[in-house]
């Protein structure tokens, strides 16, 4: 067959191969083989064809094969590569061809691909410079040319001088009233006038720009529209957004899924499904960003049931729909809606459904165990995520961190570490939050100085972490340090500054801060009430607390919780003003449930109240007959006045009913570790030197007048000696007693206990601070306790 014939019947061939899919990508696979087989040289236009096919198909190594195989590739084939390269994202090597082109060669088409190319992969500068050497060399410039320059320009512009400047060289070329160049243009001053680098001021003259000249156009399409729409959206001008709306007579569903799309960015829920059903009485046709922005609105405004029905008339309406193939997006959005609404198993459901899942899918679920509070689920769910990004890491620390796996939260955050992440300031606030619970001061010090290091130190999340580390770890001067330090800070970081100082007995400065945060224009929320009232009954400033819990209301419009009743019949418990918190009680406008009565009783173990005690003890045995500290409060008022027969009969009730006591532990950290000390310890390495060095320190400071207290021992026994034994071997006396063997000479003592201090305990470490000649901070279950010269900073109130 004559070469010519031949060389048409392959070109021929390849036009079959024209379409973008496997089949087609097989078929030039199997021509361009017979071709090599058959020996035929390939001519220009077959190889600039076959080239074509592997870009479009994605095949880039073929194509670049086949490429370097010719010896003077011409423009077509050139303009080819950096236009799949664009597409692939790698500018490195469309770069390449680019610079290796002669400049004798290139033409219009060919500065367009790579300036399209520069600005796809966001190089604007490489855009506009490319740009500049056509302009110079004297490459004509057409519509695509502009298009392109004005897309790579809205990713640098800063200034409305340089729209301006675009501008004229739209109006230069004679290029002002084609709608594509026009759309590009309307988009720089849109993008100019949304960065976070406009004032007001010029926001507002720049889309005045943007709207005279979309007046202008001469034809308007669907992007003209969604960019003078989007641009308002963006710069938070939804009332101007509406009025184009409502101009629109043409019904483009593109346009209506940014406005509704704004509406929800803005947290303006119920107007985004306003706009949704008016959408849907004009006959506009919805589409999947339809439906993902308007479940969207109804997850995150809290619209169960609206989103319940959405998606029964997506199944109902939508003929390619099944449950089995949403769309991903759809899908995604339908998961969150249910997990966010507290239907976490129908979300799962949903998920186990899916036939395609990404990385936003599995962190819904995940997102949605944690939020349940079902960490156990959401540990097992973790271990089967099978690509996993900082979001994903992040969402389990911070679980972890905040429901009491500290050490968990730790290992997770140095796996997530050695895989090659680099923690966000969120996953750091989460691990430092670790630190807080375990009360690891020196790794939440090192913590601090990684923050710093990869320039975290300015986030407000990271920083009030540190605050609440160091308060909870009993360092509260680097907590007030952290605050102070904070390039900004937020209600947050006032309501961690205002707990550290209740929880470490400075309850009359916690009040004065709060006065301080008032003139700083910060409105107290629902937490920073908790945190005053709980400063209050720290304090014992009743007459304060009383108004401070009465202006919640009348003066600041929080509404009081039952956690912000259980802290003031707290107040009112430990001053022993039970027929004021009874009154309370009765006048709480909801059945009182948990925390108030365990605040009751508490205060009534205190003060020996028995009879108020009973009822409150009866009514947490309804609300939480599995909780064990019931039991055991109320047998230690049982104890305290010798009624050891109901001790007895409280204990057999508790093994009876399978309930075992929380074992009393403290821990100390030392050299980076954490030693734990239970009730009567024997197996810590070093117990019997701790034994041998507290009895050295029981002779001493009964010399200076300490005597045992043996009505804190809670069980029946009549030998004062085996009392006093009792009493020395509490869990947070040995853990003192190992820091002060293992510390250096002057260095604070820091404890942690899980329970409350006994009064002996506190009596002892009070005397002990005289004979040691240093601070001593004890953190118990309910606050701080710092040790020093004989006295204690909760002034014997707690």
């Amino acid at each position: 067959m004559e070469v010519g014939k031949l060389a048409n019947r392959y070109a021929t061939q390849l036009q079959f191969c024209r379409f973008h899919n496997p089949i087609s990508e097989s078929l030039a696979q199997h021509i361009h083989a017979h071709i090599i087989v058959s020996g035929f040289r390939l001519r220009g236009h077959i190889l600039n064809r076959l080239i074509d096919i592997y870009c479009k198909s994605s095949n880039l190594t073929y194509a670049r094969n086949l490429f370097d195989q010719i010896p003077k590739p011409d423009i077509i084939s050139r303009t080819t590569m950096i236009a799949a390269y664009s597409v692939a994202g790698n500018l490195k090597l469309a770069r390449e061809v680019f610079f290796a082109t002669p400049l004798t060669m290139r033409d219009t088409v060919f500065y367009n691909a790579m300036i399209t190319c520069c600005s796809h992969n966001n190089d604007g500068f490489a855009a506009i410079q490319t740009f500049h050497d056509m302009r110079r060399v004297s490459v004509g410039v057409d519509d695509f040319t502009l298009s392109s320059v004005l897309s790579a320009f809205g990713l640098v512009v800063d200034d409305e001088r340089q729209c301006q400047q675009m501008h004229c060289v739209v109006v230069k070329f004679g290029l002002y009233f084609v709608t594509s160049v026009l759309n590009s243009l309307i988009s720089v001053y849109v993008k100019c006038a949304s960065s976070s680098l406009a004032s007001s001021l010029s926001s507002a003259s720049l889309m005045l720009s943007a709207r005279r000249l979309f007046d202008d156009m001469v034809k308007k399409d669907e992007l003209s529209w969604t960019t003078i729409i989007t641009g308002y959206v963006r710069c938070n001008d939804l009332v101007a957004a509406r009025e184009f709306l409502d101009g629109m007579s043409e019904k483009l569903g593109i346009v209506w899924n940014a406005i509704i799309s704004g509406y929800v960015h803005h947290g303006r829920f119920e107007e985004a499904i306003h706009i949704y059903r008016k959408m849907v009485s004009k006959g506009v046709p919805q589409d999947d960003f339809t439906y993902t922005h308007f479940i969207s609105a109804c997850a995150n405004g809290g619209f169960f049931q609206l989103g319940r029905q959405i998606h029964g008339y997506i199944l109902r309406t939508e003929a390619e729909f099944t449950p089995e193939f949403f769309s991903l997006p759809v899908s995604n959005a339908l998961v969150t809606l249910y997990y966010k609404c507290g239907k976490i198993d129908t979300a799962r459901k949903i998920f186990n459904k899916m036939s395609v899942r990404d990385v936003v899918s599995w962190n819904a679920i995940l997102s949605g165990y944690v939020e349940s509070k079902r960490i156990e689920d959401a540990k097992s769910f973790f271990n089967e995520i099978p690509e996993r990004n900082l979001l994903t890491w992040t969402v389990m620390i911070s679980a972890l961190a905040q429901n009491g796996y500290g050490e968990e939260a730790i290992k997770l955050f140095n796996q997530m570490r050695s895989e090659g992440f680099e923690p966000c300031d969120y996953a750091f606030a989460g691990a430092v939050i670790s630190c807080a619970v375990l009360g690891a001061l020196e790794n939440g010090r090192q913590l601090h100085a990684q923050v710093i290091q990869l320039g975290h130190d300015t986030s407000l999340s990271a920083g009030n972490a540190l605050i609440t580390m160091y308060a909870r770890c009993g360092d509260f001067e680097a907590a007030e340090l952290a605050f102070l330090t904070m390039p900004y800070v937020d209600s947050v970081s006032w309501n961690a500054l205002i707990a550290a100082l209740a929880q470490h007995g400075r309850g009359r400065q916690a009040l004065e801060l709060f006065e301080q945060m008032l003139k700083e224009d910060i409105q107290p929320d629902r937490i920073t009430f908790l945190t005053i009232l709980s400063a209050c009954s720290h304090a014992g400033l009743i007459k304060e607390g009383r108004r401070y819990f009465d202006s919640m209301l009348t003066t600041y419009g929080v509404s009081p919780g039952e956690d912000h009743y259980a802290r003031m019949i707290d107040l009112l418990c430990r001053a022993g003003n039970f027929s004021e918190a009874r009154e309370l009680i009765d006048s709480m406008p909801t059945e009182p449930g948990v925390a108030v009565w365990e605040s009751l009783l508490s205060g009534c173990r205190t003060h020996g109240n028995m009879d108020l005690g009973i009822e409150a003890a009866e009514r947490l045995f309804e609300l939480r007959p599995e909780h064990d500290g019931t039991y055991v409060l109320l047998s230690n008022m049982y104890a305290n006045v010798g009624k050891w027969e109901n001790v007895a009969k409280i204990r057999q009730l508790m093994r009876g009913r399978g309930i075992k006591k929380e074992p009393g532990c403290s821990w100390i950290e030392v050299e980076n570790k954490v030693n734990v000390f239970l009730v009567d310890d024997t197996a810590h390495p070093r117990v019997a030197a701790v034994y041998k060095y507290l009895e050295k320190l029981g002779l001493e400071i009964r010399k200076l007048g300490y005597v045992p207290d043996t009505k804190f021992v809670l069980h029946d026994t009549e030998c004062e000696e085996h009392k006093e034994y009792a009493l020395s071997t509490h869990s947070e006396k040995l853990a003192v007693a190992f820091g002060l063997l293992s510390l250096p000479q002057g260095a604070t003592i820091r404890v942690f206990k899980n329970l409350r201090i006994c009064g002996d305990c506190h009596n002892f470490f009070k005397f002990l601070t005289r004979v040691v000649e240093r601070e001593l901070v004890v953190r118990d279950g309910k606050r701080f306790h710092h040790f020093r010269n004989g006295e204690c900073s909760c002034g014997n109130y707690w």
